[in-house]
């Protein structure tokens, strides 16, 4: 196993956990993402996992649908992206990315595991969950997100950098460099 299938799956985990927290009360309620519910967070994060094999010719294939299940449609996209991760031959597949050639793996390991940490985020604030994020992680996409710069704010992905409050930890810079309040 490599160190990027080993980071996604704790990152899949960690999101795995947030979805299954969610208050059943809570699928429709606002994210920071504007126009997005909680469970429009979640379906994002579901079609990311197909874009990301698409890149490749690959697809997540008969999944449960969001509306339905969730955790289950989750759990069904991430164990498809994580079996791609675990082989050597899927994981190296290259293609031409938005950026120039690239792999599999070092797509998931840069937007994938970027989106995981930010959209379980997005996530907790909607359900009214712990939206405390890894330090270690919150630090790695902070530094990726700062060298992506303005590349971020095309296309919808991110909104305006806001100002982070004076002394504001890394968490909440990362958050605010992506345009969302912390």
């Amino acid at each position: 196993m490599t160190d990027i299938a080993d980071r996604y799956r704790r990152l899949a985990d960690t999101f795995a956990g947030a979805v299954a927290a969610v208050p059943e009360d809570r699928w429709s309620s606002p994210s920071p993402c504007e126009g997005w519910t909680a469970r429009d967070v979640v379906r994002h994060v579901v079609d990311t996992q197909s874009m990301f094999l698409g890149s490749v010719g690959r697809e997540v294939g008969d999944i449960p649908p969001v509306d339905d299940d969730p955790l289950g449609a989750w759990k069904a996209a991430t164990a498809v992206v994580q079996a791609d991760l675990d082989d050597p031959a899927r994981a190296t597949a290259g293609y031409e990315g938005f950026f120039g050639p690239t792999t599999f793996e070092a797509t998931v390991e840069r937007f994938g595991c970027f989106d995981l940490l930010v959209h379980r985020w997005d996530l907790a604030r909607a359900a009214g969950l712990d939206d405390r994020l890894d330090p270690d992680e919150v630090h790695r996409v902070l530094v990726d997100a700062r060298l992506l710069g303005d590349a971020l704010r095309g296309n919808g992905i991110c909104g305006p950098e806001v100002a982070p409050a004076p002394g504001a930890d890394e968490q909440d810079q990362l958050l605010a460099f992506l345009g969302r309040q912390p």
